[in-house]
């Protein structure tokens, strides 16, 4: 007869997933992908190193699956901010999702810096793909209803979002890196933005 895992016991090991989860996070933001181990998961997370081996069978899909929860929820607020600025058009839409997006990196740069650019495993890196589509998908929408009523001037939007996702994860790498970002750094941003859409003044 095949065991079954009684409500209780999958609780447990529901509750001890996330655990591990949660500490990765917080070892994510302390040190980034690089100073991150299995080991120390499992000691922030007061586990044995074998319990988050049970859970994920090594550190890459590990990242995967917090990479996967830290991107939904940058796309989710990006997304938000978007729509709260639509009523105001679509150059606002543009701002709000650079300047959303730059200012949530800018808070806790170790952990943007590994989701955006550091050096990470093949799996964890398609994992970005994914953030960048997104992130693209939310300049899109704006960038089409501004062409459409005439307030941007963009030929291509699916090209220029791509463009834009491209040139706000490379300004940004520098600040993250060192942690350190100019106080004009996201203005310039969003007013470089705006002017490559040739948004209205």
């Amino acid at each position: 007869m095949a065991y079954r895992r009684t409500p209780a016991v999958q609780q447990r090991l529901d509750a001890q997933r996330e655990a591990i989860a949660d500490a990765a996070v917080s070892l994510l933001s302390e040190r980034g992908y690089q100073g991150l181990s299995i080991a120390a998961v499992a000691e922030r997370a007061g586990v044995a190193t074998g319990s988050v081996y049970r859970h994920y069978a090594d550190k890459s899909e590990l990242m995967v699956r917090i990479f996967r929860s830290l991107c939904g929820r940058e796309v989710d607020a990006v997304v938000a901010a978007a729509d709260a600025a639509r009523p105001d058009g679509a150059a606002a839409q543009v701002a709000a999702v650079v300047e959303t997006f730059a200012r949530r990196a800018l808070r806790n740069p170790t952990l943007a810096y590994a989701l955006l650019a550091e050096p990470v495993d093949a799996a964890v890196d398609a994992e970005r793909l994914v953030l960048r589509r997104a992130f693209a998908a939310a300049f899109e929408d704006a960038l089409r209803r501004g062409v459409d009523s005439g307030d941007l001037t963009s030929r291509n939007p699916a090209l220029s979002a791509a463009a834009l996702v491209g040139a706000v994860g490379e300004v940004l790498t520098g600040p993250l890196q060192s942690g350190v970002a100019a106080t004009d750094t996201v203005p310039e941003l969003v007013a470089f933005a705006l002017r490559a859409l040739g948004a209205r003044p």
